[in-house]
């Protein structure tokens, strides 16, 4: 993934696949701008400009997303919900996320009201995707309830302040990259940025503090080794 002497292309595009690739990656996994990833391409003899790059990460990050999810390992049976603001332009938006057991964050949803049809909606979108779960757990907010007892009623919904962290913990690398892009400019960005960063997330940050190093190596291989066929499959 990380070879830029791959020089094989993406058709109508002027730089290999190789070079897009690392631009994308190197964007999402790291709490980079767009001008940090020009000058470390610029360091390996590559000029091209920011805006090429950020043609790039939209174009292409859309596609890594979406094979993380076809990719991804059998969900846990518990997913966690929580919702942080995010200030757009001015106004409160609201992030709405949810992540399994295991801490891999499945969707996200970027709205400006926090009630029961943005609830549901989440819902209906989270149960298309992954089907439905054994377990919810959410904080006090009465939309969760409302929404699960209209959409699916045999769930067991728990809800308690102190059992949603692992939720609340991923919100932790929205803030940093929020403060990096010097906030989202609309909702349909935040959507569309967060919803490739959260997947390029789950694949390369696979809970260090849970593995030994010889596993944490073998994940960061594996997690390479995925990329390099997504690159591969790449499409203009």
């Amino acid at each position: 993934m990380l070879n830029l002497y791959d020089l094989s292309r993406v058709k109508g595009f002027r730089f290999p696949r190789s070079v897009i690739c690392y631009a994308v990656w190197a964007y999402h996994r790291f709490a980079l701008s767009l001008r940090d990833v020009e000058d470390l391409l610029a360091a390996r003899g590559i000029r091209v400009s920011y805006e090429t790059i950020r043609d790039w990460v939209a174009r292409f990050g859309v596609q890594f997303s979406a094979r993380v999810r076809r990719d991804r390992p059998r969900l846990a049976e518990k997913w966690h919900l929580d919702e942080v603001v995010v200030p757009i332009k001015g106004r409160k938006h609201w992030l709405w996320r949810a992540v399994d057991a295991n801490g891999d964050v499945l969707d996200i949803l970027v709205q400006s009201r926090r009630n029961k049809a943005t609830a549901v909606r989440f819902f209906r979108k989270l149960f298309k995707t992954w089907g439905q779960p054994r377990v919810i757990v959410t904080d006090k907010l009465r939309s969760y309830g409302a929404a699960k007892s209209e959409l699916a009623p045999g769930i067991e919904h728990r809800q308690h302040k102190g059992l949603i962290n692992r939720s609340e913990a991923s919100h932790r690398h929205t803030r940093r990259r929020e403060k990096v892009m010097a906030r989202y400019k609309s909702p349909g960005q935040a959507q569309r940025f967060l919803s490739i960063h959260d997947q390029t997330a789950s694949l390369f940050r696979p809970k260090r503090h849970r593995l030994s190093a010889r596993s944490y190596r073998h994940a960061r291989n594996d997690a390479f080794g995925l990329w390099a066929e997504y690159a591969n499959e790449l499409t203009a």
